[in-house]
Order: C-alpha cells, then structure tokens, then sequence
C-alpha cells in the first residue's frame, strides 16, 4: 500500500496551527488595536451617551482623534453626515463601488445643518440609520435595528423573524480646551441568532476600522482647515 510522504502528511496539521496561530494573533494583538483606535484606556472603558440603545453589546468598538478646533466647529461636519448630503468623509471611491452614492464634502452645506431626533442618516439607496439623541455641539446619537441580509431596517416592536442586528453609533465631542476637541466615536452591536456574528465579525471589524479612521481623520482635516 502507498502512503504519501511524510511531508504531504503534515502539510494538514500545520496548515492548521499556522491558522490557529494568525486567529490568536489577531484576537490576543490586532483587534484591540483596531477596536481602540485612538482612544485612551479610560475612553474605551468608560460609559458613553447612546450606550443605552444597545444595552448588551456583543460587538464595541470606541475610536478617536484630537482636532485642533472648538468643538463648534466641529459639529457641523456631524450634522451633515450621509449620503446625499455631506458623504461620510471616508473613501468614497470603495463607497461607491458598493453603490452607495457617497460624495464627501469639503465645506459646510446650509441646506444640510437641520437633524432632529427620528430623521435618518442615509448610508446608501434605501439605508439609513435613524438619529436617536442630539445635544448641539455635544452628542449625536444614532441606533436601530437592521435585518443584516438586506441592510433594511427593522421598525421597532417588530416581532423577532429572521436575523436581527442591533446597532448604536454614537459621535461625542469633548472639550480639550477653548481650541482643542476629542471627538469619540462609539459603536455597538448585538445580533441574532448567534452564527450571525460568526459571519459579521470577521468582515465588519476590520472594514469598519478602516472606513471609521478615515472618517474621523477625514472631519479632523475639514475642522482644522476651516478654522485657519
């Protein structure tokens, strides 16, 4: 009888520690990088506004970036966030191949400086994401849930049929001092049933990272040209 050589045999086994060492590699060193970016041990850890929306998240991440401008300068680069209306600040070309018809914008647009609490933040044709709580200047909260298959959101009572993916974004500008602002950016996510997340984590962390540090890099550049 005749048996593959020995280096053929072990090809399977440490295919598999080499994948079990890159999975730890990310979970143990990567990940937390990406899930803290720029934000101190005390911002990761601490409550935020909008915490609520998702009580029990499965899923968190918390980002930031220091802005040499007051916070009201900074706001109104929040306010107009979404598609067709500022654009999200992040890579529009990698938006707009998934169709999303995001341009960002590099001045303030009047038209677009009205948010209330039940307006939507376009991400796309059909998607958005509904604000939830706004202090001028200070919180803009946005959260809902969305059927993670269609990206649609689900209206609340909804009785539960189906994948759910629950979600708060939440942007929060801290005073440094009159000159100088931190804007956090928070998100949580819970989903059902549980495979949804076996699915969604290893695509949506990475993704987001990358998308949510552009952004924030993206408000800080507008924010600190526009008051030069």
């Amino acid at each position: 009888m005749n048996r593959a050589p020995a280096s053929l045999r072990l090809r399977g086994p440490l295919a598999g520690l080499a994948a079990a060492a890159a999975a730890a590699c990310y979970v143990l060193a990567v990940r937390p990088r990406l899930l803290q970016w720029g934000a101190s041990t005390q911002e990761s850890a601490g409550p935020l506004p909008g915490d609520d929306l998702v009580p029990t998240p499965r899923m968190q991440s918390t980002r930031a970036v220091t802005i040499n401008a007051p916070a009201a300068s900074v706001w109104p680069w929040l306010v107009q966030l979404g598609a067709g209306r500022g654009g999200m600040y992040s890579y529009d070309l990698l938006e707009n191949a998934a169709g999303l018809g995001i341009h960002s914008a590099d001045r303030i647009l009047p038209e677009h400086q009205m948010l209330d609490v039940g307006d939507a933040i376009p991400l796309g044709p059909d998607v958005g994401i509904p604000v939830r709580q706004i202090v001028a200047e200070s919180v803009l909260a946005l959260g809902g849930t969305m059927d993670p298959r269609t990206g649609k959101n689900i209206p609340a009572g909804t009785p539960a049929a189906g994948p759910r993916l629950e979600i708060s974004w939440t942007f929060v500008l801290e005073p440094v001092d009159e000159r100088t602002t931190r804007l956090l950016s928070r998100t949580r996510y819970d989903y059902s049933p549980l495979p949804v997340g076996l699915i969604l984590r290893p695509l949506l962390e990475p993704l987001q990272f990358v998308m949510e540090r552009r952004m924030l890099l993206g408000i800080k550049s507008r924010a600190e040209g526009a008051t030069l």
